[in-house]
């Protein structure tokens, strides 16, 4: 047993082995070549693959055409990885596993290698390595997460026979298809509502003639208003320090204003001032608009309260809040418009870089912000059409995390043999829809 050992050897089956990363696989280390010689990267052949490009679980670079950045052909030839490899990271982000399906370079932060099938299955290797605590591993010396080229080397590798080893890698990428297939629909769902938006805010519901406005066309019954005339207030938010302890109010700040609706996963708390409680108080229809923010395309997102923390929240001074006229324009309607691309691209556009880098609007930019102004009823219809999809996106979301925390589960407990093989019911992942037969 060495120092870093993470198995727990006395409840592996006794046919389960043990033995080193380097005892199975030769791996080869990457070399980046200087940024400043434009020899190495003009006019290249094979792709090359830096810890941003790599997919946990993934395949990078299928084709060449996917590939954004181009190594020359002369730079380290003995380097150039065939495709099939397996990529994993040990520096900064330790422990990202992909597998490359052109061939490529890559830099001194992964490692490449391809094991032998007859020994260890490479797609259980694949798995395995995923699910490592590299913090026992981390060289103490260096600063940052990193590990060096012997304690690679030295990760303890635990595996069955072959046979078991296929059936786990198979369960495994049964349910990581699965997990790829909601990613799929979630970027279908979110396509086709960015259409619905566009089509909605240009040509209504009622099929009636268009007229040329200044945010662009719109139906001839529609009215256009600035901000400012619909709406009853501007305010900014709280300076009170927050913090995650359970003291004082939920104040919501810039990760909870998420686009669409409020992230409450990230939540602090505030003592606020008494003049505040009654001036800062949100309440079910107030649109929050992000301020400030790194980047420009964010300055300016949106989202309504709609009571997800009950009547006593606040919100924080990077944003703003705009609360409308009654019996006017629903805020809904205002919320969804600001996420179509002509209002997002006011609102950013209209942003201010200041001296720290970041993106600002204020109460100005956002009293001239100009909005469409339908009938009521057809505010209302479309709200209702764009609340079905993103109904249908949640579910989607709220499924696709249960596979990932079923993938996590049987992940931890298929390589350290807590279940086995025989022990997962097929049965029951074939009736949710994993085909891991």
């Amino acid at each position: 047993m060495t120092e870093f050992s993470h198995i727990n050897r006395e409840k592996l089956p006794e046919q389960w082995q043990i033995t080193h990363f380097g005892n199975l696989v030769k791996f080869s280390m990457g070399k980046t070549p200087p940024r400043k010689d434009k020899e190495y990267w003009d006019d290249g052949k094979y792709a090359w693959v830096s810890i941003s490009d790599m997919i946990q679980y993934g395949i990078i670079f299928d084709t060449a055409e996917k590939v954004s950045e181009i190594a020359h052909e002369k730079i380290f030839r003995r380097k150039l990885i065939p495709p099939g490899h397996i990529l994993m990271s040990f520096k900064l982000t330790i422990g990202r596993v992909s597998k490359i399906g052109i061939p490529a370079y890559h830099n001194e932060a992964i490692i490449s290698f391809r094991p032998d099938n007859y020994i260890i299955f490479e797609d259980y290797i694949f798995f395995f390595l995923s699910q490592i605590n590299y913090l026992n591993y981390q060289d103490k010396a260096i600063k940052g997460n990193t590990l060096n080229k012997s304690k690679i080397a030295k990760l303890e590798i635990a595996y069955p026979p072959l046979p078991e080893q296929h059936r786990i890698a198979a369960i495994l990428t049964a349910v990581q298809r699965a997990i790829e297939q909601q990613e799929r629909l979630i970027t279908l769902t979110t396509e086709l509502k960015k259409a619905l938006m566009q089509k909605l805010f240009t040509e209504g519901t009622r099929g009636e003639p268009q007229k040329m406005t200044e945010i662009g066309p719109v139906p001839e019954s529609w009215e256009i208003y600035r901000l400012e005339e619909i709406a009853q207030s501007f305010t900014y938010g709280t300076s009170v320090k927050c913090d995650y302890g359970l003291v004082g109010y939920p104040v919501l700040r810039i990760p909870n204003v998420v686009g669409g609706h409020i992230d409450v996963t990230d939540l602090k708390y505030g003592v606020l001032k008494p003049h505040e409680k009654e001036n800062l108080l949100l309440k079910r229809g107030d649109l929050l608009f992000v301020r400030t923010n790194g980047v420009q395309e964010n300055a300016g997102r949106c989202s309504m309260y709609r009571g997800e923390l009950g009547d006593n929240c606040y919100f924080a001074s990077y944003l703003i809040r705009v609360r409308l006229d009654a019996g006017g324009i629903i805020p809904e309607f205002v919320e969804e418009y600001s996420r179509t691309e002509i209002g997002s691209r006011f609102l950013g556009g209209k942003a201010v870089r200041t001296a720290d880098g970041k993106f600002n609007i204020n109460t100005g930019t956002l009293k001239d912000v100009l909005v469409p102004f339908p009938k009521l009823d057809q505010q209302v219809e479309i709200v209702d059409m764009l609340a079905l999809i993103d109904d249908k996106s949640a579910e989607l979301i709220l499924y696709r995390q249960s596979l990932q925390d079923l993938f996590r589960t049987l992940l931890h407990q298929l390589m350290t043999a807590q279940i086995r093989v025989n022990d997962v019911d097929l049965t029951e992942l074939n009736a949710i829809g994993i085909e891991a037969d």
